[in-house]
């Protein structure tokens, strides 16, 4: 299929030269694992590394004092970096900063408070129960499926449910496929090629522009879409009253779409991303799987998990931590320098992009052991540990709304999935990395799945 030329407004800064996804192809070229080149420079050159990219500075930080720095201590002088994130979350919370943020993002807080999950609990468990129908065919037929697009659809109906009180209304396997189509900064890079060239070139199903028109139609899908129980208590309905709130004039309609796509996207990733990494660790790790098993088994038994249950599966969620650290969901958080700084003797310029190396830490022998091997035992009881060396969900005032939230998703589903089935990866050992916005599996993560007894 073919649609016109004239992009719609939501594409038209695809290719931009200024834009994160265009500057991002050069670590395409860093291998299976392109982290390895910017850890390889953070050992040679420092905590402070300025590099010019695409005609833009970019200053990598890969120290945690240095983070604590730019996510705290002078907080206002850096600035959430935006571009390339409004062609997906419009004018959402996402892409705002200062007075304007916290005026959008404080009607929505309480739908994330740890209280609010013993309600959320049910639907997800409902979400995982309608995954676990769909294993039980692909274990029967024996077929090799792709486990981030199964944890990705997963994850997209435990927000629909939990937090809008809706079924899915839309295909969530064709919407992760447009979602990968915009996240492939190659795609990016052609465009780019195409408008330097001064090239006519059209939209198709395949690319980032057309992904993006497909991905606008989403929310308001949602929005229109039959309640599942008429629920007062959820994000949706918070959304909606502000909406209607006079004294809240920013919050319009078209701010309620684009809240929704940022739950649907970001939420909806960075959760599914950790999942599928779990899943190719304990499948790597049967002994930690087998554990995983027992405690479910100790904990809950053969009935429904509760919100107290969650509290309790001391050893799952550790897996799921011990997983955000080795594969972090977002590797690096980006800033603007908005004012003039100086940070370990290295002049920070505004405008300067500020990339912290969130993975870079999270790897380096001087704050874990043994780094690289999977140990969930770091993350059960009262570890100390140096701070701003575990960033999963970012640091500061602007870390990720959901991140606790998204924790309790993880724990439930790879609790209750690992003792109905027996995920086998299939795919290439080690998997590569690519190191887009997030931190994906290259040419993703092949699985089969076994039922168990």
């Amino acid at each position: 299929m073919t649609v016109a030329v004239a992009a719609p407004a939501h594409t038209d800064r695809l290719g931009d030269e200024n834009s994160i996804w265009f500057k991002l192809t050069p670590l395409m070229k860093g291998g299976a694992n392109p982290m390895l080149t910017l850890m390889q420079m953070g050992e040679r050159y420092g905590g402070v590394i300025p590099v010019n990219m695409g005609g833009q500075r970019v200053v990598l930080l890969t120290a945690p004092e240095h983070f604590k720095r730019v996510l705290v201590t002078k907080v206002d002088d850096y600035i959430k970096y935006f571009d390339g994130l409004k062609p997906i979350f419009g004018k959402s919370m996402i892409t705002h900063d200062g007075v304007l943020w916290q005026k959008i993002r404080m009607p929505q807080q309480a739908a994330f408070h740890p209280d609010m999950f013993a309600e959320y609990i049910p639907y997800f468990l409902a979400a995982i129960d309608s995954k676990m129908a769909l294993w039980t065919d692909l274990a029967a037929k024996g077929e090799p499926f792709e486990m981030v697009e199964q944890t990705w659809t997963l994850a997209a109906d435990m927000i629909c449910k939990a937090l809008f009180d809706r079924d899915m209304p839309f295909n969530p396997h064709f919407v992760f496929k447009c979602v990968k189509a915009y996240t492939d900064v190659m795609n990016h890079k052609s465009i780019r090629l195409k408008k330097v060239a001064g090239e006519e070139f059209e939209i198709t199903e395949e690319d980032a522009a057309k992904a993006m028109e497909v991905w606008a139609g989403v929310p308001p899908e949602v929005f229109a879409a039959d309640p599942r129980e008429m629920r007062e208590r959820t994000l949706l309905k918070m959304i909606e009253a502000v909406v209607a709130d006079p004294n809240v004039p920013e919050f319009d309609q078209q701010q309620a779409i684009d809240e929704l796509k940022q739950y649907l996207w970001a939420g909806t990733e960075t959760t599914a991303l950790t999942l599928a990494w779990a899943m190719y660790l304990t499948s790597k790790h049967p002994e930690a799987a087998d554990r995983i098993r027992a405690e479910g088994e100790q904990v809950y038994g053969d009935r429904a998990p509760t919100a107290a249950d969650y509290s309790a599966l001391a050893y799952t969620r550790a897996v799921v931590q011990e997983t955000m650290r080795l594969y972090p969901p977002i590797w690096g958080l980006i800033r603007t320098a908005s004012k003039p700084d100086e940070i370990d003797g290295k002049e920070i310029k505004v405008g300067d992009r500020i990339v912290m190396f969130a993975y870079g830490v999270h790897h380096n022998p001087k704050y874990w052991d043994e780094p690289e091997e999977f140990r969930p035992e770091r993350f059960i009881g009262n570890q100390k540990r140096v701070p701003y060396t575990y960033l999963p969900f970012g640091g500061g005032k602007r870390s990720c709304i959901g991140g606790a939230m998204s924790q309790v998703e993880n724990t439930l589903a790879l609790s209750i999935l690992l003792r109905k089935f027996q995920p086998e990866y299939v795919g290439v050992e080690p998997p590569g990395i690519t190191a887009t916005v997030t931190l994906t599996p290259k040419g993703g993560l092949m699985f089969k799945v076994h039922k168990r007894g």
